[in-house]
């Protein structure tokens, strides 16, 4: 008998860890529509209630997070590496971090986010967090790989795509913004919402490495 079917008859029957990464997932793609939300709003007080949102969402992931950790003590029989699964979850768990801290400093730093840059990153967050989704919700049961690596070439073409949008909105920052303190401020949102697309990327690479091992 091959070993991949060996190992997926001891697969845990409650199969807690797939729940719970889509948990996780589905808190991702929620977060990066209220991020979205964030940016499109020009009101302060209506932007703080949907950052209340996020932080919110932020701490259910923890909670999601938090489980993960103790069910891979609890369990002696994980769906796959111990390894994978601690990368996985810290990955995500980082994507929200990132999405949580993007919207909080807008209001943090007074900033008005209606701005095409942080439109165009807002949409681009959103998508892949989508695509995110998409490949954790595969990894029940690895039928569709190819919905799996195309996921991943999205996620991986997004993340190239925002390094190209920070980049230019840098440039026109200091071309346009007269105030040093915006030009600071503006720039470090910039480039905390250019490394959620940067954990993207990181989840996708753990993902990866799952289904060449699994699949």
């Amino acid at each position: 008998m091959p070993l991949n079917s060996i190992l997926k008859f001891f697969l845990p029957k409650d199969k807690v860890f797939f729940q719970l990464f889509e948990s996780v997932a589905e808190s991702v793609t929620a977060m990066a529509v209220k991020l979205k939300s964030v940016v499109n709003e020009k009101d302060f007080e209506k932007r703080a209630l949907l950052i209340k949102e996020i932080e919110d969402l932020e701490h259910v992931n923890d909670d999601h997070t938090h489980r993960i950790f103790t069910e891979l003590g609890r369990n002696f029989i994980t769906p796959f590496d111990r390894e994978d699964i601690h990368y996985l979850a810290t990955s995500l768990d980082d994507i929200c971090d990132y999405i949580y801290a993007s919207a909080k400093k807008i209001n943090f730093y007074k900033v008005n986010p209606d701005d095409a840059g942080f439109h165009k990153m807002a949409d681009l967050i959103l998508n892949s967090c989508t695509e995110v989704q998409k490949a954790v919700a595969e990894l029940r049961d690895m039928k569709n790989l190819r919905r799996i690596t195309d996921a991943m070439v999205v996620i991986n073409s997004i993340e190239n795509q925002a390094d190209d949008i920070f980049d230019m909105s840098i440039e026109k920052l200091f071309e346009n913004e007269t105030d040093a303190k915006e030009v600071i401020k503006k720039r470090e949102i910039y480039q905390v919402m250019e490394i959620v697309t940067d954990k993207c990327e990181d989840a996708a690479n753990v993902i990866e490495s799952i289904i060449i091992k699994y699949a």
